[in-house]
């Protein structure tokens, strides 16, 4: 299977820690966002993987080629000219998964303990058209899942939304995405026509009436590393060892 790190993200958020380079190459320790995930994912056993950029891309492939690629097939998708979004990305990549049956989904901006193993083997087990990994955190926003963990919907109390796509008899319970997400290539078959758009709006459109599953990674620990206070606990609370196959510890 491979994987696909999306990494094209301006990092607004991050300011001005990304003026002049971008989201990707963030780092946390001695070490930047993208070679923590590559890492993760290699320790994993992923050995091809596809990397999308946009924020001064030439940064990020200049990283990749001096470091070798850190020994693995990597293949660029290049959004210089347009940022296409989560949606548009994944379409825009496409051509790079053929012959595959499923592919694992990673944000840059992840980075978490999680099984990838066990999500890509419940995801193959269910047949599931997606299977989203979520935590039971807090959150502004919410996936809604029933109790067999499939996706019926998503509210954001702050605002008063709540959007539901699928009735359940047993009620809806919250949970939090957590950035990482296997997709079965079948997927494809189901892009809308717009060039840029939002996976998760369209994934939650799908779910009225296809199986989209939710796994549950609670166990293991989760930071989403997009804002600068961000930054500053993942590096308070995690470690580092290269010659650990999950190379990323929680250190307390």
């Amino acid at each position: 299977m491979k994987a696909f790190i999306l990494a094209a993200g301006i990092g607004t958020r991050l300011q001005p820690l990304t003026d002049n380079a971008p989201k990707a190459l963030v780092k946390i320790g001695d070490y930047q966002l993208l070679e923590i995930v590559i890492r993760r994912l290699a320790g994993a056993g992923f050995r091809s993987l596809v990397i999308n950029v946009h924020h001064f891309s030439g940064q990020v492939i200049d990283f990749l080629r001096s470091n070798n690629n850190f020994g693995l097939d990597i293949c660029i998708s290049d959004e210089s000219d347009e940022l296409l979004d989560t949606g548009g990305a994944v379409k825009k990549a496409a051509s790079f998964f053929q012959g595959e049956e499923n592919i694992l989904v990673h944000n840059v901006d992840i980075l978490s303990n999680m099984d990838y193993h066990a999500l890509c083997a419940f995801h193959q087990e269910k047949d599931a058209l997606v299977t989203l990994a979520v935590k039971n955190r807090p959150t502004t926003r919410n996936f809604l899942v029933d109790a067999t963990g499939r996706l019926c919907g998503w509210e954001f109390p702050e605002k008063n939304l709540c959007f539901v796509t699928r009735d359940s008899k047993k009620g809806l319970k919250p949970t939090a995405f957590s950035g990482v997400y296997v997709m079965s290539t079948r997927l494809f078959e189901k892009f809308p026509d717009e060039k840029v758009f939002g996976l998760i709006p369209w994934i939650l459109d799908l779910a009225a009436n296809e199986k989209i599953l939710t796994w549950d990674q609670s166990p293991a620990f989760w930071f989403e590393v997009g804002r600068l206070e961000s930054i500053k606990l993942a590096a308070q609370a995690l470690r580092f060892d290269i010659n650990d196959p999950s190379f990323i510890i929680e250190s307390h």
